[in-house]
C-alpha cells in the first residue's frame, strides 16, 4: 500500500509506540498535521511555542525512560527549538525532532521560512539527517530513534521538506538497524572489569562518584548494591540525583560548586575513585589542576568513550553500559574472598562524619522573611519526598538539589548541562504526561518562570495540575549572588523591577494563584495546593523571599574542590 510521505510519518510514529508528540504547526508541516488529525495512535500536545516542545518531549523523556518527540515547522520553527535541542544535547537525552522544510526544489534559495536546519543544529545533535527521497523516510525515521536511545543517548533531528511530505510510496518499517559506522560498546572489558573490583577492595579511602549516565542507563539499582555491599560513601551529582537514595546515611550529597562539604572533601581527599556515568565536569571538580594534586586512583564507567579521560587522566577507563558493566563488578566482589579494610573504613568514616558535622547547609530558621530552603524542606514534607520535581535554572534550582531528597532516580529533571532558564514548565507538563496520577511540582524563581509562561496556556488545555513554587525574590537571584561576590555589589540589570502579579497571572490563564508572605503560612499553602481539593487544578504558589539569601556552599570559578565558601565564614 502506497502512503504520503507526511502518513509514513505518522505511521513511523506509531510503530515506535510514541504516546505524545509535542509540537506547534506551520506551512511546512501541514501535510503532517493532516495525518496527525486522521489517526488515533498518538496524543498531539499543542504548546505554545517552540523550545516548549522540546523541552516537553525532553522532560517526557527523563521521567519515562522513553524517546521523546518533537514536531516544529521549518525556518523559525526549528531555530526556536534549537534551544531546547541544545538543552537535551547537554544532558545526554534521546529526543527526536521532525522539522519540516521548504520544498527540494527551494532549499538554498532563501525561500519563505528556509533555514538550514541540518546546519544549524549539527553542533547540538548527536546526529541529524535532511530527508530528500520519500523511500528513504521510514528507515531515516528507524535510524533516528535507533540513535537517540542507544549507546550515549542524544537528540537526533530529522529534516522533512514539504514536497517529500506529499510524495507516495510503499511504506515498509525496518525492524532493525544497521550502521557500519555506528555500533556503541555495551559490554566492559573483562580485564578491566577485574583490574577496578581488585582496586575497590584494596581501597582506604574509598568514594563512589556518579552522574546522569547512572539514570539514564537505569543503574541506580547496582550502585545502591555495590555501596551497601562495600560500606563505601557515594555521591551523585546534580544530573545523578536519585541514583543513590539521598536519605541514605552513606549519601554525602551532592558534589561541586554548590555541593556539600563533606562530599567535595571526600571527593578530593579519597584514594580510590569510582566514576560511574558522570564526567568530571566543571562544576563538580572545579579545577582539574587543583583536583590533580591529591594522589588517588580513579575507575572511570561510561558509555561514551570520549568522556573517558577528557579533563581528568583515569587509571582504570571500562567503555560499556553502565548497568551491564556494574552487574559484572558486583559478580567479581561478590565471589571475591578479600574484603576492604574495616579498620581503614571505619577510620575514613570517622573523618566524613566530621566533615559533615559542619552542617555547611545549615541558614538561619528564625527569620521573619521566608527563606527560600524551608520552602524547598517543606515541600518535600508535603509531598513525603515522592513527588516529581522540575526546576528551572539558578539559586532556586540549586536550593532544590541540596534541601529535596531524591531517593528514587527519574524524579529529579532540570537543565544541568546547558542551564536553561525557562525548562520549569515546560519540563513539567511532560512529566505530567508521563505520569498523569503523579504530583508533578515545578520550584522556580520569578526571572526563569516568565521565559516560557505561555505555557500556563497549554497546562490549562490539557489540564495538568502541576504545582508552580515561585521562589521570588525579585531579582535574578544566582546572577545577583555573583555581583555580590565578584563584582562590588553593583547588581548591573539584576533586579527585576516591573513583576507581574502572579496570582491575578495564573488565575486569567484559568489556574490558582496563591500569594504567600510569612512563614508561619509556607506550609499551610504547600497542604492546600496538594491537598483532594485542588488535586486536579494547577496552583501557582508565589513565595516572597529573602531578596539577600545566597547558595552555600559555593566553589568560585577556577578555584578548586576544597576551596569552598561557606556561611558561616562570612
Amino acid at each position: 500500500m502506497e502512503l504520503t510521505g507526511a502518513e509514513i510519518v505518522v505511521n513511523c510514529l506509531a510503530e515506535e509506540g510514541v504516546e505524545f508528540v509535542f509540537g506547534y504547526p506551520g506551512g511546512a508541516v501541514l501535510n503532517i498535521y493532516d495525518a496527525i488529525f486522521k489517526q488515533n495512535k498518538f496524543k498531539h500536545v499543542l504548546v505554545r511555542h517552540e523550545q516548549a516542545a522540546v523541552h516537553a518531549a525532553d522532560a517526557f523523556s527523563r521521567a519515562s525512560g522513553k524517546v521523546g518527540v518533537a514536531l516544529v515547522t521549518s525556518g523559525p520553527g526549528v531555530t526556536n527549538a534549537v534551544t531546547g535541542i541544545a538543552t537535551a544535547y547537554m544532558d545526554s537525552i534521546p529526543v527526536v525532532i521532525i522539522s519540516g522544510q521548504v520544498p527540494t526544489p527551494a532549499i538554498g534559495l532563501d525561500a519563505f521560512q528556509e533555514v538550514d536546519a541540518v546546519g544549524v543544529t549539527r553542533p547540538c545533535v548527536k546526529h541529524n539527517f535532511l530527508v530528500k527521497d520519500v523511500k528513504d523516510l521510514a528507515a531515516t525515521i528507524k535510524k533516528a530513534f535507533h540513535i537517540a536511545a542507544t549507546g550515549r543517548p542524544g537528540p537526533v533531528l530529522v529534516d522533512v521538506p514539504k514536497d517529500v511530505t506529499a510524495h507516495r510510496t510503499e511504506f515498509i518499517y525496518p525492524d532493525s538497524v544497521a550502521m557500519r559506522s555506528y555500533n556503541p560498546v555495551l559490554k566492559g572489558h573483562a580485564g578491566q572489569v577485574k583490574k577496578a573490583a581488585q582496586m575497590l577492595l584494596e581501597a582506604r579511602r574509598p568514594m563512589i562518584y556518579t552522574g546522569g549516565g547512572v539514570i539514564l542507563g537505569n543503574a541506580s539499582e547496582q550502585v545502591t548494591e555495590l555501596a551497601k555491599l562495600l560500606h563505601f560513601p557515594c555521591t551523585n551529582t546534580l544530573m545523578g540525583l536519585g541514583g543513590y537514595p539521598a536519605t541514605d546515611r552513606q549519601f554525602l550529597g551532592m558534589p561541586g560548586m554548590h555541593g556539600t562539604y563533606e562530599a567535595n572533601m571526600a571527593m578530593q581527599h579519597s584514594d580510590v575513585l569510582l566514576a560511574v556515568g558522570a564526567r568530571f565536569d566543571d562544576r563538580v571538580i572545579g579545577n582539574p589542576a587543583h583536583f590533580a594534586r591529591e594522589q588517588r586512583r580513579i575507575i572511570h564507567i561510561d558509555v561514551d568513550p570520549s568522556s573517558i579521560s577528557k579533563r581528568v587522566k583515569v587509571d582504570v577507563p571500562i567503555v560499556g553500559d553502565v548497568k551491564q558493566v556494574l552487574e559484572e563488578l558486583l559478580k567479581l566482589l561478590k565471589a571475591s574472598k578479600e574484603k576492604p579494610d574495616e579498620s581503614a573504613l571505619n577510620t575514613w568514616w570517622t573523618q566524613i562524619e566530621l566533615w559533615r558535622s559542619r552542617n555547611c547547609l545549615k541558614y538561619n530558621r528564625e527569620s521573619d522573611i521566608i527563606k527560600p530552603q524551608y520552602v524547598v524542606e517543606k515541600l518535600w514534607e508535603a509531598t513525603k519526598g515522592d513527588a516529581f520535581v522540575t526546576s528551572d535554572v539558578g539559586q532556586h534550582q540549586m536550593w532544590a538539589a541540596q534541601f529535596y531528597k531524591f531517593d528514587k532516580p527519574r524524579r529529579w529533571i532540570n537543565s544541568g548541562g546547558l542551564g536553561t532558564m525557562g525548562v520549569g514548565l515546560p519540563y513539567a507538563m511532560g512529566v505530567q504526561l508521563a505520569h498523569p496520577d503523579a504530583q508533578v511540582a515545578c520550584v522556580t524563581g520569578e526571572s526563569s518562570i516568565q521565559m516560557c509562561i505561555q505555557e500556563l496556556s497549554t497546562c490549562k488545555q490539557y489540564r495538568l495540575p502541576v504545582k508552580i513554587v515561585n521562589l521570588n525574590n525579585r531579582y535574578m537571584g544566582m546572577v545577583r549572588q555573583w555581583q555580590e561576590f565578584f563584582y562590588g555589589s553593583r547588581y548591573a540589570e539584576s533586579y527585576m523591577d516591573s513583576l507581574p502579579d502572579f496570582v491575578k497571572l495564573a488565575e486569567s490563564y484559568g489556574h490558582v494563584g496563591m500569594k504567600i508572605e510569612k512563614p508561619s503560612d509556607v506550609e499551610p499553602a504547600l497542604k492546600e495546593a496538594f491537598s483532594p481539593a485542588l488535586k486536579e487544578r494547577l496552583v501557582f504558589m508565589d513565595f516572597i523571599t529573602d531578596q539577600t539569601e545566597n547558595v552555600y556552599p559555593m566553589v568560585e570559578g577556577g578555584k578548586g574542590l576544597s576551596e569552598m565558601i561557606l556561611a558561616e565564614e562570612l
